[in-house]
């Protein structure tokens, strides 16, 4: 299933356009440092206007460098306005200090105001932006707030300011309706250069921005009324507590962007952080942000604290967003992504193909990173329409149909760039997955002896166990951690042995050796840590005796907003500790006394279901 906060998408789809780098301020965190000369020409801008109108943006945003001082603000705010686009700004606003300037933009659809403020006082303001700008940014934000508008108020958090964040909140807790965030320099620019003055040590910024938020948050429950509160650059797992308030460019709702000196659009992106090895396997992985690349260059990944044992999804949605007409009298069936694909996000984006038109759908999950966005659409081709009524599909071979890549798509010379085109295909990969495992519980079950299901609550394979277990050539111990659904296969089959209980916790006696089988099927996925909890039943097999793990992989679901949205009302619960593929549980086990027997690991032409099959030595 889905987080809640995936569905509805954004209010607003956004177009960063910047407009050129110069700006009033010479901030000495500056990441445009070496591009201050560069400017878009009024025009150029204009003409991105009204391609992020024929890219179905409803609003545009305007950024730079600092997009205020040039001369030709209003009208493009105008010319956005009459293409029925509302306007934001990123701005250190000063010029919005001027109310009658406000006033106009405000006509014209202003709708949304990044605004930059370093310090709670004067001193510590100026000296960052290096120029007397505190009163006016202060000005602005009180011609800002209360006036119906997305405002958000960003402080870049530093060497120079990280022990005063505070004083930031204590400013700004009389304004209502605005966001007070926090963002961890990056180290880019001027950042990059003076890297040991102005980058702060990471965990230090997170104690910072986490005293600071905390802070707000208690000021405000105690008055009754203030801010809300945000954070951006950190990774998760050092603001516990507040993970749910991480804010980037894409929870704002942008999709798109563009640098002055580009002619076109290019999706949003996280490209500038990573997660290194030590995240693997963390529970945070998907929504966090990771560490910026420059950052762990320099200094590593010593202060990450990676969380286990929390629950996340499986699988994320891709929601409807345009329609593009394909015109099919047009020489070739022309693609209308073939001349400019590059708006569109190779994992996050996805376009159905309905014949006559091709489908924009988007996945806005923040729980799953771009990379594994991309792994499971491109690498492994785990995409499936849901065709059913469902809460969450539960019958995926008559509730699910595979997408595969369009046949429109063939030899086409820019696929490997573009988002590409789906169409359902007929078959079920499913069945066809599941005969597999099938078969080797079958196998297991005719040579009988002793066998351990971790994970036993489906009741599934039951008409394969039954034959041997009432024979005596088969005892069978299942371990299921649900009660209720222990309880209920206990009374399904007479002829099992069924726990309670959790693998780590099964009497010792009963998980104590030789054994002839362990099977893991579906359940690895669910363990917190599976390969320990694994390990002494993989040490009490026989020799030649059989470790079986089969598991899912993510995959992605094409959704109408009906369906997204009864799914979300739903009371499905998270169940699954990762999302590993066969490949991890192989570099999981590499240290076992285990001998590969078989491995049916997923690929795009099959289902989202892997096989491993290992031999005791």
């Amino acid at each position: 299933m889905t987080r809640r906060n995936e569905s509805p998408p954004p209010p607003a789809r956004k177009a960063l356009i910047k407009v050129g780098y110069a700006c009033n301020n010479h901030c000495l965190f500056c990441h445009t440092l070496d591009l201050r000369d560069v400017d878009g020409t009024g025009p150029l801008v204009l003409r991105k206007i009204e391609r992020a109108r024929d890219l179905g943006h409803t609003m545009v945003v305007l950024s730079g460098g600092e997009p205020t001082t040039r001369r030709e603000l209003l009208p493009w705010a105008a010319r956005a306005a009459s293409l029925g686009l509302e306007v934001g700004l990123v701005t250190n606003g000063r010029m919005l200090a001027y109310r009658d300037l406000v006033e106009k933009l405000l006509r014209l659809r202003l709708r949304y105001v990044y605004v930059s403020l370093h310090g709670g006082e004067a001193r510590v303001h100026d000296a960052l932006v290096r120029a007397r700008a505190f009163d006016e940014t202060i000005a602005a934000i009180g011609n800002l707030a209360g006036r119906g508008l997305d405002l958000t108020v960003n402080t870049v958090v530093t060497r120079q300011n990280v022990a005063s964040l505070r004083a930031v909140v204590d400013l700004l807790l009389p304004f209502d309706g605005l966001t007070v965030k926090f963002s961890l320099v990056q180290p880019k620019g001027a950042a990059d250069q003076a890297f040991a003055a102005v980058v702060p040590d990471v965990l230090d910024a997170a104690a910072h921005i986490h005293d600071a938020i905390a802070h707000g948050m208690m000021r405000v429950h105690q008055e009754g009324h203030g801010p809300r509160f945000a954070h951006d650059g950190v990774p998760l797992c050092l603001l516990p507590g507040l993970e749910d308030l991480y804010d980037d460019l894409q929870t704002h709702g942008f999709a798109s962007m563009s640098e002055a000196f580009e002619p076109d659009f290019f999706p949003v992106d996280d490209a500038d952080k990573v997660q290194p090895e030590a995240c693997g396997g963390c529970a945070l992985a998907g929504p966090c942000p990771g560490l910026y690349r420059a950052y762990h260059e320099a200094c590593g990944a010593g202060a990450l604290q990676p969380l286990r044992g929390r629950a996340r999804s499986n699988s994320f949605n891709y929601s409807p967003e345009r329609i593009l007409p394909v015109d099919a009298s047009a020489p070739g069936n022309r693609c209308p992504l073939r001349e400019s694909p590059r708006p569109y996000h190779l994992g996050r984006h996805l376009l159905l193909d309905a014949g006559d038109r091709l489908i924009v759908h988007h996945a806005g999950t923040r729980d799953f990173s771009e990379r594994e966005i991309v792994e499971v659409k491109r690498a492994l081709g785990q995409l499936y329409l849901d065709r059913s009524d469902k809460p969450a599909p539960d019958d995926f071979a008559r509730d699910l149909a595979k997408l595969a890549p369009s046949p429109r798509c063939d030899g086409c010379p820019r696929r490997q760039e573009c988002t590409g085109a789906f169409v359902a295909v007929e078959g079920d990969a499913f069945s066809r997955a599941d005969e597999e495992v099938r078969a080797v519980v079958s196998a297991i079950a005719t040579e009988g002896g002793r066998v351990i299901d971790v994970g036993c609550g489906d009741g599934r394979y039951g008409d394969l166990w039954e034959p041997a277990a009432r024979d005596g050539r088969l005892r069978y111990l299942g371990v299921e951690p649900d009660e209720e659904r222990a309880s209920a296969l206990a009374a399904r089959w007479p002829w099992a042995t069924v726990r309670a209980c959790a693998i780590e916790a099964l009497a010792e006696d009963e998980r104590a050796g030789p054994l002839d089988a362990v099977l893991a099927l579906r359940s690895w996925n669910h363990l917190a840590d599976p390969a320990r909890a694994l390990a002494p039943l993989a040490l009490a097999l026989r020799p030649g005796g059989r470790l079986v793990i089969a598991d899912n992989v993510a995959f992605g679901l094409v959704r109408s907003h009906q369906q997204i949205a009864r799914a979300e009302r739903s009371a499905a619960r998270f169940e699954h500790h990762r999302n590993d593929a066969s490949q991890q549980v192989l570099a999981a086990l590499a240290s076992a006394p285990l001998d590969l027997e078989r491995h049916a690991p997923v690929t795009p032409e099959g289902a989202n279901q892997w096989l491993v099959v290992l031999r005791k030595r």
